[in-house]
């Protein structure tokens, strides 16, 4: 039986940012997969079967820019992440925490209907998003309203945060 591979192409772009290079992948359908930082804890690296081609990416690029630019408050792109249903649930919920909003992680995890105990498990699938920025996981603070921990790093998070204003 022959295997269609097209469906397996994995496109790529970077692109310069306040936080630094985005590395931005997507699949054949144009949908994004992911969206990585230099440094990234879980990030992705170019892999050499993936294709290098901007043309995916010209309303990522161009809404990117414009969120950076203070003029976007709410993507509006395909995207397409693959993770475990409890992970896939968390960052669901990410996609309801409001441009300039905060919320804490035993939030999230009452948001999906599980319990406080779950919280540390909350906290996992979140630093696994791979779609950072897009998939707003820096809106996710301390039960104490402290910043703290973000897969791009701690800087980046806390300049995304001015960036919206939540801080």
């Amino acid at each position: 039986m022959a295997t269609d591979t097209t469906t397996d192409t994995t496109y790529w772009t970077s692109l310069d940012s306040p936080l630094g290079p985005l590395l931005l992948t997507a699949d054949s359908s144009g949908a994004l997969t992911s969206l990585s930082v230099p440094g990234q804890k879980g990030g992705r690296t170019v892999q050499d079967t993936w294709r290098r081609d901007s043309g995916p990416f010209r309303e990522a690029e161009r809404q990117l820019r414009a969120y950076f630019a203070g003029e976007l408050k709410e993507f509006r792109l395909p995207l397409r992440a693959r993770g475990t249903d409890f992970r896939e649930r968390v960052w669901a919920a990410l996609d309801d925490v409001p441009y300039g909003g905060t919320t804490t992680y035993g939030e999230i995890a009452a948001r999906i209907g599980v319990s406080r105990a779950a919280v540390r498990a909350v906290g996992g699938a979140i630093g696994a998003n791979p779609l950072l920025v897009l998939r707003p996981c820096h809106r996710v603070i301390g039960a104490d309203g402290s910043p703290t921990g973000y897969a791009g790093g701690l800087e980046r998070k806390v300049r995304l945060l001015t960036l919206e204003g939540a801080l």
